[in-house]
């Protein structure tokens, strides 16, 4: 007889979470994040994913069904590509809109923020972010800036001043465009299902708790983009340690607001600017480390287990994780000596990964048998390991099921 979502659901949660705390499982599990991967495997365009929510949901969750991964760790959901093509952003492209129908969407930098308007983002957050930083960041936004300083609205005469200055043509023309991508969205929105919460009840697992990014990390993706925070470290620490802060304190105000979890829960985490070649030890100490390891700490406090996804490679940063509770979280590595963090972490902290976007794209199913049965030889040993890919844009279909196979054949504790 076969088990019902919620059983499967259940068993999943219970092995994912055993290793997760350093518990031995009945056997290691296998998380998945397969992002474009649905497209290859249904025929389907890529493109559906950003404008046919039906054909993309179909596709991801046949996907999951035919796969039957242990969990899932990330997922492509259904962006809204007509909405955003209103918008006209700066920092994105994606399949139908300045790519090819079938090309995964693309990050673009961007620094909303130039390295000599510290004091106009500390003046007035607010204004300066409405009136500045949105029209770098959105084309449709541009005409903001025609408009009168946000703090002046506490003026007798502001109605009038926001009222000549809307009549301008362009800003007429850019709040129609707000207003029609909004009621687009709104119309799009009963339709739209949250992909997480479906796959939950098709009883794959999801990291469904609040995670939180890293302060520095946000100030190099949007702020002042990558450049300008790496110059930053070197010609004007006192305001990136002060945005650092300010985005912390924003960040543990946020996760005080919400109450303890009780039942397990996973927290996500992209780290982006932490890796070994982004900045150097010392600079880790004081930009990364002390905030990111405060917000785990609270995460943890709240009863969150945090999955930080360490993007790049973190060999010489293996020791901090040392400093956190035993088996408070795990450590997702995607191109970390998985070997060494074994060395270093065994039986203090579970890891995660590493099978190779690379081997599941251009490999054999024997090659990626290979790989994960010497992984999990050495990693697995006494528990603490999860094994996951990377993510999977072009990957062989056959290659996915041998990783997913192998880890349900030869994982057994």
């Amino acid at each position: 007889m076969s088990k019902s979502p919620e059983e499967l659901y259940k068993e999943r949660e219970t092995r994912i979470m055993n290793a997760a705390h350093l518990e031995i499982p009945d056997r290691i599990p296998i998380l998945v994040a397969l992002t474009y991967f649905p497209a290859v495997y249904t025929g389907t365009p890529k493109k559906a994913a950003w404008y046919d929510h039906d054909k993309w949901y179909e596709a991801t969750m046949k996907t999951f069904l035919d796969y039957q991964p242990d969990g899932i760790w990330s997922i492509q959901g259904f962006s809204p590509g007509a909405v955003m093509e209103l918008l006209e952003p700066k920092s994105q492209r994606w399949p139908g809109w300045g790519l090819d129908d079938d090309s995964e969407h693309q990050a673009i930098e961007i620094a909303g923020m130039n390295g000599d308007e510290y004091d106009l983002y500390f003046n007035d957050r607010g204004d300066f972010t409405f009136r500045t930083m949105f029209g770098r960041m959105f084309r449709a936004a541009e005409p903001f800036n025609k408009l009168p300083p946000l703090s002046s609205l506490g003026s007798p005469f502001a109605g009038m001043q926001f009222a000549e200055a809307m009549a301008d043509p362009e800003v007429a023309a850019a709040i129609e465009k707000f207003q029609k991508a909004g009621r687009l969205l709104k119309e799009m929105r009963p339709k739209m299902k949250n992909f997480y919460a479906e796959a939950e009840k098709l009883g794959f697992p999801c990291p469904t708790g609040p995670g939180g990014g890293v302060p520095f990390d946000g100030i190099s993706d949007y702020l002042r983009g990558m450049q300008g925070a790496m110059i930053d470290m070197y010609r004007d620490q006192d305001n990136l340690m002060r945005v650092i802060e300010e985005r912390l304190q924003n960040t543990l105000s946020m996760l005080d607001s919400i109450p303890k979890f009780t039942k397990p829960t996973r927290g996500f985490m992209a780290l982006h600017r932490g890796s070994d070649g982004f900045m150097s030890l010392k600079q880790f100490e004081k930009f990364y480390w002390p905030s990111f390891k405060t917000i785990l700490l609270k995460m943890i406090e709240k009863g969150i287990t945090p999955f930080p996804f360490l993007e790049g490679t973190w060999d010489q940063r293996l020791e901090y994780f040392l400093e956190l509770p035993k088996g408070s979280m795990v450590c997702h590595f995607a191109y970390t000596d998985m070997k060494k963090a074994k060395d270093v972490l065994r039986g203090h902290m579970c890891i995660m990964g590493d099978i190779p976007s690379s081997l599941l794209n251009a490999g054999t199913p024997q090659q990626v048998e290979e790989y994960t049965r010497d992984l999990m030889a050495y990693c697995g040993k006494n528990g603490g390991l999860i094994v996951s890919n990377n993510t999977v844009n072009q990957g062989k279909p056959e290659c996915i099921r041998a990783m997913i196979d192998t880890v349900k054949k030869y994982g057994d504790y």
